[in-house]
C-alpha cells in the first residue's frame, strides 16, 4: 500500500475536482436502496490498479466490485476529472521542477487489450489479438505529456499530428522546439508536418542502423517501458 502521507494529499486534491452528491437517506421508503460505495473506496483501488498493474477482478474485494470500480472509472473519466488532474499535475512539475519542452520525444508500442474497447485491434505482434497502439510523447527528461490510443495495426507516422495536438494543452512552448523520433517516421511527410507547426525534427534514418543513445528520443522508449 502507498504510505498516507502521499495518499492524503493526492485524494484532497481529486475529491476537490468531484461534483458534489446529495447525502444518502437510510431510510429509504421501500427499504431496498443500496448506498453509493464512497468515492475515496474507489479512489484507493484506483491507486493499487496503478501501483500494481494488476485487474481490476484481482483488486476487488467486499468494499466493491470490480465493475464498480471500472463504472466509477468511466463515470469520471465523462466528468473530464482525470484530464483536470493531469493538468494539475503537469502544471505544478512544471513550476516546481521545470518541463523541459524545448526537447520533445514522440514515439508508439503497442500493448495488449483483451478486453477490446473502442479503439482497439488486431495485434501484428500478437497473433492478431486485440492491441492498442499508443502514441506518447514526452519531455526531453520522459515526462509523459500527452498520449493517443489507436488499433495496434496502425503505424506510427499518421498518429504523429495528433500526439502533437496535445501540445496545445501546455500553453506558450520555447521558440525553438526539436522533435525526437525513430526511423518509423522517416519521410517527406513528417518533415512537412514538423515545418507547418515550426517545430525542428531529429529522424533517424532508415537503413541505418544507430544506437538508440545517439539521440534524445531514448527518453519516451524508457517512459514507455
Amino acid at each position: 500500500m502507498l504510505p498516507s502521507w502521499l495518499t492524503e494529499p493526492l485524494w484532497g486534491q481529486f475529491a476537490a475536482l468531484l461534483p458534489e452528491r446529495p447525502e444518502y437517506h437510510p431510510d429509504h421508503p421501500l427499504g431496498c436502496h443500496r448506498p453509493r460505495i464512497s468515492d475515496r473506496i474507489i479512489f484507493d483501488k484506483m491507486l493499487q490498479l496503478l501501483r500494481f498493474g494488476c485487474s481490476y477482478q484481482a483488486i476487488a474485494d467486499t468494499t466493491c466490485s470490480a465493475t464498480t470500480i471500472r463504472n466509477r472509472r468511466d463515470e469520471w473519466i465523462r466528468l473530464g476529472v482525470f484530464a483536470k488532474i493531469k493538468q494539475i499535475a503537469l502544471e505544478s512539475y512544471d513550476r516546481i521542477v521545470g518541463l523541459v519542452l524545448d526537447q520533445i520525444a514522440v514515439d508508439g508500442s503497442i500493448t495488449k487489450a483483451p478486453g477490446g474497447g473502442e479503439v482497439a485491434g488486431s495485434s501484428p505482434v500478437d497473433r492478431g489479438k486485440q492491441g492498442l497502439k499508443r502514441s506518447g510523447m514526452t519531455d526531453g527528461y520522459g515526462i509523459p505529456l500527452g498520449r493517443v490510443l489507436a488499433g495496434a495495426n496502425r503505424h506510427d507516422s499518421p498518429l504523429l499530428a495528433p500526439t502533437l495536438d496535445r501540445l496545445e494543452d501546455l500553453g506558450p512552448l520555447p521558440e525553438d522546439v526539436t522533435v525526437h523520433l525513430d526511423a518509423g517516421y522517416d519521410s517527406d511527410k513528417t518533415r512537412a508536418l514538423l515545418d507547418e507547426r515550426s517545430l525542428h525534427g531529429r529522424i533517424a534514418h532508415k537503413g541505418e542502423k544507430a544506437p538508440i543513445q545517439a539521440s534524445q528520443r531514448w527518453h519516451v522508449e524508457r517512459t514507455h517501458a
